[in-house]
């Protein structure tokens, strides 16, 4: 007898693929949603608001399965909403601002812009996994803002101390003038209140100087730490610092393995020679490009070993007889350099589990 056959359930409908991209700003997210093969679904606007980023992945995921998302800026206006779209399982791409030749042809708005960020993400262009910026080197950014601020308005309140110096009583003068700059400082923060309006400056003055030294040693103490806590590695590398190890890590970023090789970290501190031939002249130049503070604590650290390191001082008088000039000297090292701090920024691999003998 033939058997019976059962019942068979239907398929569920596959749900297809669909990118997002985000064109962010201080107030408002402007999201636009395509297929796979580029066609065009739909754009929205969403506030910048915890609600707004549940409410612009809800909508994007009703259109498909939502796996990749192409966000601008996300260091800055699009940083809160990649850190959320990453922990929904969100793979989010970095997009860089759309071509000039592209926007002058097609215009410039919102949603045009949101659109070419999916489209970037759909071609391959834009392939940069952001930083995470949650961790040790995010608190090291905020830390470094500050102390770079307090150092900017202490330089500038000794030089408005120095210049209001130049006005006041000639007696007075005199006796600050020979003063060494700490000693300025604390004898005009300890000057007698008086109807003298120079004098009340440069009391004021003296006051907040000491005020903004007291914030960049703690700022300073704080990144410190978080540098030990974070790489103490580095700081066993000669000519590496703290403030040069807080810069370099900054620019790596808490996630550093997103860095494919050394050479993508190379580039993004800006030392990897960029091609700049053309036809029967092969040639590279400079890369003007990358995070400069980074590059600038690379300089710091050759700068350094120039001064300390024999075995560094040994490769400048080897590359000097060969033709090159200090200036291209510092930039092989700085490459060097950039290639040894690599190494010490990615994550240990883990160690194999030997089996237990029984």
């Amino acid at each position: 007898m033939p058997q019976p056959t059962l019942p068979t359930q239907p398929e569920e409908p596959r749900v297809e693929d669909v990118i997002l991209g985000v064109d962010t700003h201080k107030d408002v997210h402007v999201a636009a949603v395509i297929t796979v093969l580029g066609a065009m679904l739909a754009h929205q606007e969403f506030p910048a608001t915890a609600a707004g980023y549940r409410q612009l992945l809800a909508w994007a995921c009703s259109f498909g399965a939502l796996h990749r998302a192409g966000v601008e800026c996300t260091g800055s206006y699009g940083a809160a909403l990649a850190r959320y779209l990453g922990r929904e399982n969100v793979q989010v791409i970095e997009v860089n601002q759309p071509d000039r030749a592209i926007r002058r042809k097609r215009g410039k708005t919102d949603a045009v812009d949101a659109e070419a960020a999916a489209r970037a993400v759909l071609s391959g262009r834009a392939d940069v996994i952001p930083k995470s910026g949650e961790g040790p080197a995010a608190d090291m950014r905020v830390l470094r803002l500050a102390k770079e601020s307090a150092v900017k308005a202490r330089t500038q309140a000794k030089n408005q101390l120095k210049a209001v110096l130049l006005g006041i009583d000639p007696e007075l003068r005199e006796a600050l003038s020979n003063l060494s700059n700490t000693a300025l400082i604390a004898t005009c923060s300890d000057l007698p209140d008086a109807d003298d309006a120079a004098v009340f400056t440069l009391r004021l003055l003296a006051r907040r100087i000491q005020q903004l030294t007291t914030e960049v040693k703690e700022l300073a103490r704080r990144t410190t730490k978080a540098v030990r806590c974070c790489r103490p590695q580095l700081l066993d590398i000669i000519g590496v610092g703290p403030d040069s190890a807080a810069a370099l890590l900054i620019a790596a970023g808490d996630n550093p393995e997103r860095l494919a090789s050394e050479a993508s970290f190379a580039a993004l501190c800006g030392v990897s020679p960029v091609e700049h031939s053309s036809g029967k002249t092969q040639r590279r130049r400079l890369n003007r490009g990358g995070n400069r503070q980074a590059n600038a604590a690379l300089y710091r650290i050759v700068i350094t070993r120039l001064r300390r390191d024999a075995r560094t001082r040994l490769y400048l008088e080897r590359r000097t007889k060969q033709g090159m000039s200090k200036r291209e000297i510092i930039r092989c090292l700085k490459r060097y350099v950039a290639r040894e701090i690599y190494g010490q920024l990615q994550p240990p691999s883990p160690l194999a589990v030997s089996p237990s003998t029984a």
